[in-house]
């Protein structure tokens, strides 16, 4: 099923912080799902046809004068829609109704009163704990709409007009807090808009397979293999649609994972049979790095390595014009947009020369992790790799705070599979989204070994659990994993005194430290 065939619900994004949230929970629910900005023209909306839209929260008030406002023909195009917290003001701001300051802001759990013989509220529990987070709300409804749920400091926690299938909803649904609001969206998705769940591993191996016979046609495609799912998923994905116009390129810029590079070049060399080539590159890499300390600077100048060398190893090769690369939706984001602000450059992202030779091709940029993840099972990917924890472009070089040299990279690589064979002797692997060892620059310690001082590295592991990658929050290891660890890489690994554990979570850190 292409993508223009796929029933699509569009989110329009007001700068909530849950605007990804929400077009993650309706794929959950098996529709597709996209982002667009509330500026976005209303003949581009209808141009998708959706089947249904559904206005994201936001930081603003719909009171001051420079409010993100979207068109207002937007609510003329015959198809259903939810407003949610700010979505929900601006709609009933726009629909003549009223939106006044609360008096007492809702922030967190809340208990709700609902109305089930709403369309939103069929089969839900009258009692309902929601998650608030809101300082103005609807003090009058627009004409046609009814109150279908109240709180204690919010009358018109929900407000319905059914005739004109528009909906509005004060909490939010798509956060975990809100323990009913799966089954809030069911009701809009299914019942309200008549979607359909098509959206699946299938449908969107079939989406990205057309989109890429349609991209490159007969031509040849040369594909960054890096070893994590992403890039798997990606490579895997192009050979399906093309076969052996595919060649892999799998740079070993010596920055990865232990004994990573000979498991990468094992699976898809053997395995799945893909034409693939090995360049081993550590000693190049590390010439570039060298007396590099900026984390930023860092990652330029490995994401713009790798395209030099894939420029190299494709000017051996006849007209070969196109990249593939497993940029995923958070890579985008993240490396910032008009809307987001960027956090930190992705090698496939911002870190591409602007001078690069190929065309890009990402089959999986719209795609969150975990549809990569159901999407490489499907397509027969060893389950090490589909379950690998993220792992940074740049490699173990952002682990590294300060200068990357041979000797720092060896004692890191080194504590790093420590971590990676106590959490899975621990049985968390899979459970933790990352977990990994840090090498924080000139932190030395003293310690006693053997009776005698010492003088030596400090290492930091770092764990943290997360459903996209968006937010995290640090993992509470059990005291007995947290032991074996330290004892481990303090005995294991020379040069190391000290071992910490870091408990910051995402905002406001970030999971990786540089």
């Amino acid at each position: 099923m292409s993508r223009e065939e796929t029933q699509t619900v569009l989110v329009v994004d007001f700068g909530a912080q849950y605007s990804r949230l929400i077009a993650r929970r309706v794929r959950e629910l098996k529709v597709y799902s996209e982002i667009v900005p509330y500026d976005v023209a209303v003949e581009k909306i209808a141009e998708r046809r959706p089947k249904g839209i559904i206005l994201s929260g936001g930081p603003a008030s719909v009171n001051i004068d420079d409010a993100p406002q979207c068109d207002p023909a937007i609510f003329e195009l015959g198809v259903p829609i939810l407003g949610i917290c700010y979505g929900m003001q601006w709609m009933a701001h726009s629909l003549g109704g009223e939106v006044a300051a609360s008096g007492l802001a809702e922030f967190g759990q809340t208990e709700m009163a609902a109305q089930t013989d709403s369309v939103l509220f069929k089969t839900l529990p009258p009692e309902q704990t929601v998650w608030m987070s809101h300082r103005d709300s609807v003090s009058r409804l627009p004409d046609g709409f009814r109150a279908v749920a109240s709180t204690e400091n919010a009358p018109i926690a929900a407000m319905e007009d059914t005739e004109q299938g528009f909906y509005g909803v004060q909490f939010h649904p798509e956060v975990v807090h809100t323990p009913a609001g799966t089954d809030l969206l069911k009701n809009f998705l299914y019942g309200v808009c008549g979607a359909l769940p098509t959206w699946t591993s299938v449908s969107m191996i079939e989406d990205a397979i057309s989109a890429i016979r349609k991209q490159v046609g007969k031509e040849k495609i040369i594909c960054g293999l890096s070893g994590g799912v992403d890039s798997a998923v990606a490579a895997l994905i192009v050979h399906k649609a093309i076969g052996d116009q595919l060649t892999c390129v799998f740079v070993d810029h010596g920055l990865m994972r232990k004994n990573e590079g000979e498991q990468v070049e094992d699976t898809f060399r053997k395995h799945f049979q893909i034409n693939l080539i090995h360049v081993k590159a550590k000693e190049r890499f590390l010439a570039k790095l060298d007396g590099v300390t900026d984390p930023e600077r860092k990652r330029k100048i490995i994401g713009e390595e790798f395209i030099r060398v894939f420029e190299e190893v494709a000017s051996e090769m006849e007209d070969v014009n196109y990249l593939v690369q497993g940029t995923l939706y958070p890579d985008v984001i993240e490396s910032g947009t008009r809307d987001a602000a960027k956090i930190k450059t992705h090698h496939n992202v911002g870190g591409i020369p602007l001078d690069m030779q190929f065309d890009l091709v990402e089959p999986l940029r719209l795609l969150f992790k975990d549809e990569v993840r159901a999407i490489g099972q499907e397509l027969g990917l060893p389950e090490e790799i589909v379950w690998r924890q993220p792992f940074p472009g740049p490699g173990l070089a952002v682990r590294i705070i300060g200068e990357v040299t041979s000797e720092r990279l060896e004692l890191l690589c080194e504590a790093d599979e420590i971590v990676t064979q106590e959490i899975k002797r621990a049985g968390l692997y899979r459970s933790i989204w990352q977990s990994f060892a840090v090498l924080p620059a000139d932190l030395k310690s003293v310690g006693v070994q053997g009776d005698a001082r010492t003088y030596g590295s400090t290492i930091a592991i770092r764990a943290v659990t997360s459903d996209d990658a968006m937010t995290a929050d640090w993992a509470r290891l059990p005291d007995e994993v947290l032991t074996r660890l330290s004892n481990r890489i303090m005995n294991e690994v020379p040069g190391v005194s000290r071992v910490v554990y870091d408990i910051s979570s995402k905002p406001p850190s970030t999971s990786e430290w540089e």
